[in-house]
């Protein structure tokens, strides 16, 4: 199974969403390169796809989909930064998490959203796995 560095940038209730041209909209992240740290990646892949700079990436939990297996990051981010589109990316924005259900989001988005929403809302001391497939069934 691939792992993706999944990162979660917030402002209140909004979140952080990319889209490349005509594709679904999705958090930030992407694939490590070999050898390297998965919240490394996470910080690297916010840097490249918005040009936000991550001040600290703390790991939230990690879900299997179907393809991905997703480490979730927060990521701890300047609250005046400005995303803006870059590389493969051709659109960011800040959206509200209950416009998320209308959007045309990739399989596992709304879920990872409103699971590291609820697992912010109640912190555990260590970070977490979550023990069942659900996204049984759904291409990640």
């Amino acid at each position: 199974m691939k792992e993706r560095a999944t990162v979660l940038c917030r402002r209140g209730d909004r979140i952080l969403l990319v889209a490349r041209s005509n594709a679904r909209w999705a958090l930030p992240g992407g694939k490590p390169r070999p050898d390297e740290p998965l919240r490394d990646a996470a910080r690297r892949e916010l840097l490249e796809e918005t040009g936000l700079a991550c001040g600290h990436a703390r790991y939230l939990f990690r879900i299997p989909g179907t393809h991905k297996l997703h480490h979730v990051y927060l990521a701890d981010i300047d609250p005046d930064a400005i995303a803006r589109p870059l590389n493969e990316i051709a659109h960011c924005a800040w959206i509200d998490r209950e416009s998320l259900r209308s959007l045309h989001c990739s399989q596992p988005t709304p879920l990872i959203v409103e699971l590291a929403f609820d697992w912010l809302r109640q912190p555990r001391l260590v970070p977490g796995v979550v023990e069942h497939d659900v996204f049984a069934g759904i291409a990640a």
